[in-house]
């Protein structure tokens, strides 16, 4: 899908390379963003003018307006987080709205940053077209939409975005935020938290709290060898799985060395028989599927007419979600949150079809950065370092 959307914006882009404007007169021209142009320093506006082939998602002034101290603080206190964020916003490729598919593309961006991001290519975005509108769903599954589309400039296209970027965190943050407790706790217990963190270019199929709670009956019994086996099963390493990746029939090596099957028809996306509930969770290190059951390395049933089989057979509810004892409650669930664009996150329920791969790219520790002066200070903060 990638490669058909380079395509598609490779058409578009040379018909309005025409006449087009510089970044800064471009910026100028538009009311939405009178905050951004006003805000951005000269060293960070000459460098993005001096790049070719970009689209740069441009928060319009509703946007800064649901900045909250409590991000502005965040930004001054993390190391390269005011770098890592402006670079999160600027797509390596021109692709105006025309070229953004319905069914959804990820579309890499300039973060490389390892500091933020452990996936090969650089951190994505999630695009996609909703009743006409191209929303972009990032960390989180928050969304922003584009109020106004394809202000060109002579490096590329501005889409103006109501709702900053969120940058993916870490896979045990999401799972605290998505109310994943049981996938959070049950992972503590197997001592995997450093592991899913880390590891590189991941597809986690993550199953909800009820899921572990239908089986709940078989879990008390479990070596933590047994555990460890059960959750590996439900990662795989090397291979960022997004749901425009997924092909029917697929079968798929985890990181128990068992193998899983996709399956997907007009019900929806199916691993194994687990129903894929929530699709395209993005993290730092790959990409999240929330499912409806817990896999069994011991019984890879696949999808059938008979959807719905537990895998655990034998196995009963209890009444409460297990490993959740001790877990941090959900901070900010996925979808949603104070910020949030007008767009709705992705399920399950499409068809999705194979892509190409990412291209290649480098990765760079970003230094700390210790700023005040609001988002004037954060933005002129950063242009020493893009």
């Amino acid at each position: 899908m990638l490669k058909q959307l380079s395509v598609a914006a490779a058409l578009a882009g040379a018909a309005l390379a025409q006449n087009t404007p510089s970044l800064a007169d471009a910026l100028r021209s538009s009311s939405e963003l009178s905050t951004l142009a006003g805000l951005v320093p000269q060293d960070v506006l000459q460098t993005l003018s001096s790049a070719s082939n970009i689209t740069i998602l441009a928060p319009g002034n509703s946007a800064f307006e649901k900045v909250s101290p409590q991000l502005l603080s965040s930004l001054t206190t993390t190391p390269g987080a005011i770098t890592a964020l402006l670079q999160y916003h600027v797509l390596n490729g021109s692709y105006p709205s025309s070229a953004i598919p319905e069914q959804g593309a990820f579309v890499p961006t300039l973060l490389t940053n390892s500091s933020y991001t452990n996936v090969t290519g650089g951190q994505v975005v999630h695009a996609t077209t909703e009743d006409n509108k191209v929303v972009f769903f990032t960390g989180s599954l928050s969304n922003s939409t584009v109020t106004t589309a394809n202000v060109n400039f002579t490096g590329g296209v501005i889409h103006i975005i109501d709702t900053l970027l969120t940058i993916p965190g870490s896979v045990s943050d999401i799972a605290t935020a998505a109310g994943l407790t049981s996938v959070r706790g049950a992972l503590v217990s197997a001592n995997l938290v450093e592991t899913v963190n880390t590891t590189p270019d991941v597809t986690i199929f993550a199953p909800t709290n009820q899921a572990f709670q239908n089986i709940g009956s078989a879990l008390p019994g479990l070596s933590a060898d047994d555990l460890t086996k059960i959750l590996t099963y439900h990662v795989i390493a090397g291979t960022v799985g997004y749901s425009t990746r997924l092909a029917n029939g697929t079968s798929l090596a985890t990181v128990n060395g068992a193998n899983v099957t996709i399956t997907i028809n007009d019900n929806g996306i199916f691993v194994n028989n687990a129903e894929v509930v929530i699709a395209d969770v993005l993290v730092a290190n790959g990409v999240v599927h929330v499912i409806d059951q817990v896999l069994n390395p011991n019984n890879a049933t696949v999808s059938n007419e008979d959807d719905g089989v537990p895998a655990y057979s034998g196995a009963t509810p209890v009444s409460a979600a297990p490993f959740t004892s001790g877990q941090p409650t959900p901070s900010a669930p996925i979808g949603g949150g104070a910020g949030a664009g007008n767009g709705t996150r992705p399920t399950g329920s499409g068809s999705p079809t194979s892509s190409t791969g990412l291209p290649q790219a480098t990765t760079n520790a970003a230094p700390v950065l210790a700023v005040s002066g609001g988002f004037a200070g954060l933005l002129a903060a950063a242009a020493f370092f893009l």
